[in-house]
């Protein structure tokens, strides 16, 4: 069985970031809620306790059950996972007089111990906490200082335990990922044996398993996801797999074809489908943004169900579902408020009778990138950017139109063309065009027009969670705005967007 480290999560927005640490060391590892993790089998080598918002000193601060891990497995508590040790265990934890966020270093580190082998006494690390350590418990011993925070590190006597107030897992902790894999590879001793390949090989011999003779279907985006998703099934199952592409009337320009003949190599069985008109149809007047969600989402459905039910014996439903979305369903803090409705299929599993199978649900994205890679798949679907379910709907702020879904198909073809053609598309995480719901004066030749604004958003990121406006050279932005507005009949405008996530959204709607 695949031997794991398990991630405690008491809310940190780190925690993600420790579990793609501590597998970029090829270790597998899940992240589970502090109050709902599984009793640790013979697989677990070790666990993570992850950072908080919270303070331990809160009545409502998360209480862990650690008396089934301490003491038992190697245990590594982080900001607030070691402070709650530190707490707990008979020490004393206070607000500091000096809060500590942002760049700190070292001042005293114990090179004979374990987890500080192979880091240097001056190593930069990033503190983010308001509470400190005052006093350690009896058998706690401290084993790293910074100028400010005299217990920056301690390990419990006798145990392999090791609490830390520094977060190793964010890059600004120069040597973060040798303390994680000081922790994960020679405390709890793991083998670092996740890798692509190992991942490939497993996963298909469970889908044949899981699957047997029985029949799948799965919708295709095009996109990375469903990709890598179809591939480690087809390498399963072949021809047992059928693949649904469905054309909404609101992809980029030409990508129904581009796709359907991008798959044609990959030896799919894939059906494609020309649903424009009834998708349009369905959104004529609608300018709320969560209507045009939902009736995107119903459409498909309608659709989707309507070409599956032609497919004799199908038991399976496949999706590109990835670990964030698992994650997002039993975080610490419960599903989002209001997950986007594209962000799921719902209520298909249930209307078609059908079992789900989810072959990503493990991976990160940058994971199924590599898986990908492993699998042959072409760069161009391996380095495409995100594409939201419902396409160009929300990059059309308010109501949308055959008239301005076709000139926001334009616009955007010029602008991601020319990140191609500039050498810029693969520095962008994502990227698009989006038409805004008003209208601006202009001058054409001699003549006073009265013609739409479009904005182009470029922004970086790795998971989407959070991302940064992309520093597009002054001239390529020039050049193509001048193209848009010349080639492009109806719009005599472009602004670029520059907010960040947050406070702003990748998308405007």
């Amino acid at each position: 069985m695949q031997e794991k480290i398990l991630i405690l999560d008491f809310g940190s927005q780190y925690t993600q970031l420790i579990a793609r640490r501590v597998r970029e060391l090829n270790v597998y590892c899940e992240i589970h809620p502090f109050n709902h993790f599984p009793h640790p089998d013979e697989t677990v080598k070790g666990v993570i306790l992850s950072g908080s918002p919270f303070s331990v000193r809160e009545k409502k601060a998360p209480v862990p059950d650690l008396n089934g891990i301490k003491g038992k497995i190697p245990v590594l508590g982080v900001c607030y996972g070691a402070q709650f040790m530190a707490h707990h265990y008979g020490g004393l934890v206070e607000a500091s007089d000096t809060r500590e966020y942002g760049r700190a270093n070292l001042k005293f580190v114990d090179h004979n111990n374990e987890l500080f082998q192979k880091i240097e006494d001056d190593s930069q690390v990033w503190m983010s906490h308001g509470d400190t350590i005052i006093k350690l418990p009896e058998n706690f011993r401290i084993i790293a200082s910074t100028g400010d925070v005299e217990v920056a590190g301690y390990k419990v006597e006798n145990e392999s335990t090791y609490g830390i107030q520094f977060h190793p897992e964010v890059y600004h902790t120069t040597q973060g990922l040798q303390l994680l894999s000081n922790f994960v590879v020679d405390i709890c001793g793991c083998r670092c044996n996740w890798t692509p390949a190992s991942f490939v090989e497993e996963t298909v011999a469970s889908l044949k398993k899981q699957i047997g003779n029985d029949k799948v279907v799965l919708g295709l985006s095009g996109g990375v996801d469903s990709s890598v998703a179809a591939m480690l099934l087809h390498k399963a199952i072949g021809q047992q797999l059928t693949c649904l592409f469905v054309d909404n009337g609101l992809l980029r320009k030409d990508e129904y074809e581009k796709v359907l003949d991008s798959y044609k190599h990959m030896g799919l069985n894939v059906v494609g489908i020309d649903a424009k008109n009834h998708f349009l149809g369905e959104l004529s007047g609608v300018s709320d943004p969560e209507q045009k969600r939902k009736i995107i989402g119903r459409v498909f459905i309608e659709v989707f169900d309507s070409e599956a039910q032609k497919i004799s014996g199908v038991k399976w439903l496949a999706q590109g579902t990835i670990y964030p979305d698992v994650i997002e369903s039993v975080s610490v803090n419960g599903p989002s408020a209001t997950i986007k409705s594209h962000h799921n299929v719902g209520g298909l599993p249930e209307r078609m009778n059908l079992k789900v199978v989810e072959p990503l649900k493990l991976l990160f994205k940058d994971e199924v990138r590599r898986v990908g890679r492993e699998l042959n798949i072409s760069s161009t679907i391996l380095g495409r950017h995100p594409f939201p379910g419902p396409g160009l709907a929300i990059r059309i702020v308010g109501e949308i139109t055959p008239e301005k879904v076709a000139l926001l198909q334009e616009v955007d073809h010029i602008f991601i063309e020319g990140l191609r053609n500039h050498g810029l598309y693969d520095k962008v995480w994502q990227a698009g065009a989006i038409l805004l719901p008003v209208h601006s004066v202009g001058v054409m030749g001699d003549e006073r027009t009265y013609e739409s604004v479009v904005a182009l958003r470029a922004v970086t990121s790795t998971d989407g969670m959070t991302a940064d406006w992309v520093h597009l050279p002054y001239e390529f932005l020039g050049r193509i705005s001048n193209e848009i507005i010349n080639r492009v009949k109806g719009v005599n405008r472009v602004v670029y967007d520059i907010s960040s996530k947050p406070p702003a959204t990748i998308e405007w709607e």
